[in-house]
């Protein structure tokens, strides 16, 4: 594409065109083919990582092709999309520091703070998953997704934060402003492999930062950390694609094991994740931003519910919507699409509102919170 804008689109379509280069950079993930080597000469070697220096997912049976890089933006540039975002105000739970400091410090606690960011509570420790609480997710602020709703807290009100998980980096996972506020508010930080370097950019001391393959293992306060797989690609320009590396994670507090699927497309590796871990008591499983055009990256809801199968977890607990629009399907289709079979086949369901606690292993009554909202 090189910086031009496709034949035919006039000026009066600009603000568009610019706000679709930003969707489509962080949505699709910058199919455009065009990449680069890592600069980088002493990272930790990886089986995921080819000659080339770039990583890759490793073949599936179930991998089903992208459509190419013009086909993806033009269909942002000139589709409509319906329902796609919320008419209505999604409804947030506001949380503040006294309520999270009142939480059990003897049990772990999950609070959605919209799409797949989240802040845990872990025996008393405070951690954070891919947090994101700028208005866009996108390389600028005054183009790209927008979010559908203030998050339940402000970053001023966060609590101290032990431990940062992050699965990507991509713009609606790694967020600048959010990591340059909490830069020296967050004691360690655990990423894929070459995050380390992105972190360093955006002024975090490097020394905080512990990079893993798959299948790493580490520990900090208390708290297990299993980086693993998943099938999905990395990316924040249109010149260093898969130049680092996505995962999955197993965390593990006390006796109990959270799963976090970070973004994947379905694939045999589920099953393999939930061999290897054993016992998962709740798995926190995208779902949302699925689509015919990029169907091996992001899982449609069908699949979301057979990756919990092939996990053997035993609550599953969907992420990754009701905040952004980052695809074409209505915008609580993935939802009503999971809850539905959940309904069907008695699956333990949890569909928490923005700002909902969750304690892992208590009871808790599921509501489709969506359901009127238009």
């Amino acid at each position: 594409m090189h910086g031009s804008h496709p034949p035919g689109v006039c000026m009066s379509l600009l603000p568009r065109v610019l706000a679709s280069v930003c969707l489509l950079a962080i949505a699709v993930g910058l199919f455009a083919g065009c990449t680069a080597h890592s600069s980088e000469s002493n990272r930790p070697a990886s089986a995921q990582r080819g000659d080339d220096g770039l990583f890759r997912n490793p073949p599936d049976p179930s991998d089903r092709p992208t459509q190419g890089t013009w086909t993806i933006w033009s269909r942002f540039l000139f589709e409509t999309q319906e329902g796609a975002e919320p008419r209505d105000a999604i409804p947030v739970r506001r949380i503040d520091r006294a309520t999270l400091d009142a939480l059990d410090p003897a049990a772990n606690h999950i609070v959605r703070l919209g799409h797949s960011s989240h802040l845990l509570k872990l025996r008393g420790q405070f951690w954070l998953i891919d947090p994101v609480f700028s208005e866009r997710v996108s390389p600028v602020q005054w183009a790209g997704p927008k979010r559908f709703h203030a998050p339940p807290l402000s970053l001023e009100e966060l609590p101290p934060i032990e431990g940062l998980i992050l699965s990507h980096d991509h713009y609606d996972h790694l967020d600048e402003a959010t990591i340059a506020y909490l830069r020296e508010r967050v004691q360690r930080y655990f990423v894929p492999l070459g995050l380390r370097a992105r972190l360093q950019e955006m002024g975090v001391d490097p020394q905080r930062v512990e990079e893993f393959d798959w299948w790493q293992r580490g520990s900090h306060a208390g708290v297990q950390l299993t980086a693993a797989p998943a099938h999905h690609f990395s990316g924040r320009t249109l010149w260093d694609r898969n130049s680092t590396l996505w995962a999955s994670w197993l965390i593990q507090s006390g006796e109990e094991r959270i799963y976090f699927s970070g973004d994947s497309g379905y694939f045999e590796g589920f099953k393999t994740i939930g061999e290897r871990a054993g016992r998962i008591d709740i798995a926190l499983l995208e779902n949302g931003a699925y689509d015919s055009y990029w169907p091996s990256v992001h899982m449609s809801p069908e699949e979301t519910v057979q990756a919990f199968k092939d996990l053997r977890a035993r609550q599953l607990y969907l992420v990754h919507n009701s905040t952004f629009n980052l695809g074409f399907h209505p915008w609580s289709e993935p939802m009503n699409r999971v809850a539905d079979i959940a309904e069907r086949e008695g699956l333990p369901l949890a569909t928490p509102a923005i700002g909902e606690v969750l304690t892992v292993g208590q009871p808790r009554q599921n509501e489709r919170w969506w359901k009127g909202l238009r």
